[in-house]
């Protein structure tokens, strides 16, 4: 975890981005999709000097101080230099970027689509010839973190696009994110680098399910193997935020949910057969969170999986 100098640190080099977005006078920004991440996010950008317009398609979800509310798609681009998709799966992205009245329809020329959600490689190729062929521009920027995380500013960003339109953006990054990590020209790098990340965390999930069942079943509380874990072998915040979680069977701490967990899963390995990738591990934690749903816990936190692994050890 972060020290109080850390935090302190952050902090300023956050105000420190928002004032230089005031002083230029923002950007201004349009952003589909109030979930929890796409909330976080979108009280970032408002409180960090942007013209913010937010648009949700379910009804009723509060806009960030300082933004307003569109009352569809088309208005929440009007006149926007970018907008903001954060929104489930791809069905729901191809329905915002493609449907009638959708970004393709209603982005100003030149304005640049930012999808921060994770998706397949092959929509995000689709919306990057379609904006083209619009006369408007793709940059994907997947997300890396929680949206506790997301709230606080802390994000890793992944940008992927056209340069100049990544460094458009840089106002953008500089209040939702304390870490860029470009991944070229194409956006569909920044896809497979979410995917792959996913994919790395989800297996250290459920690596951690399976050795902490295994300490259980002799007798050993989990806090022992936690401090193991974060104090000697990892000291990453994965490890100290899922071991924690797992230890103490917190699974209602909700930053991400089974059932998108498991849409991810899907993508991860549909980019792997494309690409030719055999992926073994990622079968195995795939059936993790297919158990996870039959039992029930597709809306609690994905970390869940471990409960599964406790179960087939006869723990619970």
């Amino acid at each position: 975890m972060k020290d109080e100098a850390e935090r302190k640190a952050d902090s300023e080099a956050g105000e420190v981005g928002a004032r230089r977005c005031r002083e230029a006078g923002g950007l201004k920004v349009g952003l589909c999709g109030l979930g929890r991440m796409g909330s976080a996010i979108a009280g970032r950008v408002a409180g960090g000097g942007h013209d913010l317009v937010v648009y949700n398609r379910t009804p009723g979800k509060a806009p960030p101080a300082g933004a307003r509310v569109a009352s569809s798609i088309a208005e929440a681009c009007e006149g926007r230099e970018a907008v903001i998709t954060m929104v489930a799966d791809d069905d729901a992205l191809r329905e915002v970027a493609l449907g009638a009245g959708g970004l393709r329809d209603s982005l100003p020329d030149g304005a640049i689509h930012v999808p921060m959600g994770t998706h397949g490689v092959g929509v995000i190729e689709e919306l990057d010839a379609a904006h083209a062929k619009a006369g408007q521009v793709l940059v994907a920027v997947p997300v890396l973190g929680r949206p506790a995380v997301a709230a606080e500013g802390q994000l890793g960003l992944v940008p992927a696009g056209p340069r100049e339109a990544v460094e458009r953006l840089r106002p953008l990054f500089e209040v939702i994110g304390r870490r860029v990590i470009e991944a070229g020209e194409r956006p569909a790098g920044a896809t497979a680098v979410k995917l792959a990340h996913n994919f790395v965390l989800g297996a250290a999930i459920e690596t951690m399910g399976e050795a902490f069942a295994l300490v259980r079943k002799y007798g050993i509380e989990p806090q022992v193997l936690l401090d193991v874990l974060t104090d000697v072998l990892f000291d990453a915040p994965a490890y100290k935020v899922y071991g924690r979680i797992i230890a103490e069977q917190a699974y209602d701490d909700v930053g991400f949910t089974v059932s998108l967990a498991l849409k991810d899963a899907n993508l991860i390995l549909a980019a792997a057969d494309a690409a030719r990738v055999p992926m073994p591990s990622a079968n195995v934690y795939r059936d993790r969170l297919l158990s996870a749903l039959a039992h029930g816990d597709g809306e609690l936190d994905w970390a869940v999986i471990a409960r599964e692994q406790a179960q087939a050890s006869g723990l619970e």
